[in-house]
């Protein structure tokens, strides 16, 4: 098999290949969780935890739910991009209700990443090993996420204090070959004293499991054989606990307002690629800073995923992902734009866009 046909197979077995053991714990595990919701957080760098207050809060601190006024009355996300030129698409669709009593919210999120159309050429080959590419068949490899929330208030003497956690449904799917189904909860917390906000997450509590199953006929293991791939066999991915802390301020002159945060991500999943890396602790922060005008036109920039790169030449250097994004509110319509880096080596930007729409309650008379 030439190279240009094999690119196919190993893209799929990007995905699949490592799930060889009964059951591990992997890096990155569920990483398209941590990509994140919202424009307005993808301008700010994910830096959001401590002063989200939207629908979009199920992803990023299921407190901050608590935080969207009960006169808002139900409150509906949506956001779509592409990343990497296009390749992957990343798309949420989220709703939040207030309860009997309006301090208290749930919420429903559904996440999708996906790469479409992915050549398989499993059955490319005829019996006698000719190439036949009317056999070529097409297939997507995409994850998804339903988020169930619940926040609410807590009386404190002085300062506010939100609780909140999420139920987590995990669902990966690799075209007719695995799928995978996985379970896991989320808690957050988000504490303001006069202009100060501090907040603290914990993703994967009691970590997230993942089971794979695979669904390969006969015929296609024969060619993952000959093409000395392994075979991948039923297994457990584990997604260990996630800490991040964080915390804003809020400045204010007459109608124009500064909001800068800082956030800081603990993995224990081993060691990582970031600006404090160890076992099995990696720390990876983040900083952004969001100017508005009287709550109507926003303008945010951000700085996440600090990494050191190593060149051909054996030299170092820190890089990290730039992010900007502007908003703007018209009645109960918000919209927001953001300008970003996935993060990969060929520095292609991607635009995200994002609207949140809040459907006000009817005033009985």
């Amino acid at each position: 098999m030439n190279r240009a046909l094999r690119l196919p197979i190993l893209l799929l077995f990007f995905f699949s290949g490592t799930l060889l053991s009964p059951a591990f714990s992997q890096k990155y595990s569920n990483e398209f969780l941590n990509i994140g919701v919202g424009a307005r957080a993808q301008g700010l760098g994910n830096s959001v935890i401590a002063n989200i207050g939207d629908i979009t809060a199920a992803a990023w601190n299921p407190a901050g739910l608590a935080g969207i006024s009960p006169d808002k009355g139900l409150q509906i996300g949506a956001m779509h991009s592409e990343w990497f030129a296009g390749v992957g698409k990343f798309d949420y669709l989220g709703f939040s209700l207030p309860l009997a009593n309006s301090e208290r919210r749930i919420g429903v999120s559904l996440i999708r990443f996906g790469i479409d159309e992915i050549p398989n050429t499993l059955s490319l080959y005829e019996d006698d090993g000719t190439v036949n590419f009317d056999n070529l068949r097409e297939f997507s490899a995409a994850d998804y996420a339903l988020l169930l929330s619940y926040a609410q208030p807590l009386k404190t003497k002085s300062g506010k204090l939100l609780i909140g956690g999420n139920v987590k449904v995990i669902h990966r799917r690799i075209g007719p070959f695995a799928t995978a189904w996985g379970f896991g909860l989320d808690a957050g917390i988000q504490y303001q004293n006069g202009n100060w906000q501090l907040a603290a997450v914990v993703k994967d509590i009691t970590s997230t499991f993942n089971a794979w199953a695979f669904n390969f006929t006969e015929r296609e293991k024969e060619v993952l054989e000959l093409t000395n791939n392994e075979i991948p066999i039923s297994s457990v991915e584990v997604t260990k606990p996630q800490l991040t802390l964080g915390a804003a301020r809020r400045f204010q002159w007459n109608k124009v307002g500064l909001t800068p945060e800082l956030d800081v991500v603990v993995t224990t999943d081993g060691k990582r690629n970031t600006l404090i890396s160890s076992s099995p602790f990696s720390i990876d922060p983040a900083f952004g800073v969001e100017a508005d005008y009287n709550q109507f036109l926003f303008l945010r920039a951000g700085v996440n995923q600090f990494q050191r790169i190593t060149d051909f030449d054996g030299e170092k250097s820190l890089t990290l992902r730039p992010a900007f994004g502007v908003g703007l509110v018209i009645s109960g319509l918000h919209i927001d734009y953001a300008f970003t880096d996935p993060g990969d080596s060929q520095n292609l930007y991607s635009h995200v866009i994002s609207l949140l729409l809040n459907v006000k309650p009817k005033k009985r008379e």
